[in-house]
């Protein structure tokens, strides 16, 4: 598996080509993404911001995820993740966007949503500055809240490549 740092140089590289800016949208990673990716010396031709929504409350007033999607679903739900990559694009400059929301543990989890529970979603700006859903999915990671983030981070800009490469 590609570092953090690594799988940054290549998106990088692939946003460079494109001509297009990041944003990020995260919760249970509270930000290692946008981290590995300042890394990055020149991240900045690239990377436009990030959001750390770690409260239901930041996801709701800094992405307008709406409050009763998350009620509905739950903060670790694949709607609100949806919605948090389209808050990242509508109040931002990029072109691509991902959000992450999960359980990293040791507690939080349920027996519907065992820790270990990572939603994310990618998206795209489309020509009415709006976000096109291009991706939303839910995975299942094992280990430690270390672990889980770090697979979650991981996971996030993997996403990110297969989009912008």
């Amino acid at each position: 598996m590609l570092s953090l740092e690594n799988l940054s140089a290549d998106l990088g590289q692939a946003l460079l080509a494109k001509g297009w800016q990041l944003a990020l949208a995260e919760s249970c990673t509270g930000g290692m993404v946008a981290q590995a990716v300042t890394a990055i010396a020149g991240s900045s031709a690239w990377f436009d911001r990030g959001f750390v929504t770690y409260s239901n409350e930041a996801k709701v007033d800094m992405l307008s995820v709406p409050q009763a999607l998350i009620q509905a679903h739950g903060a670790v739900s694949e709607p609100v993740a949806q919605a948090m990559a389209a808050g990242a694009i509508q109040h931002s400059l990029a072109h691509i966007s991902a959000a992450v929301t999960g359980i990293a543990g040791p507690t939080g989890g349920s027996l519907q949503k065992p820790v270990g529970t990572v939603c994310f979603a990618w998206a795209i700006r489309g020509d009415s500055d709006q976000a096109e859903r291009l991706v939303v999915e839910t995975r299942y990671f094992a280990g430690d809240r270390a672990a889980i983030r770090q697979q979650a981070a991981s996971h996030v800009l993997t996403g990110l490549l297969s989009l912008a490469g």
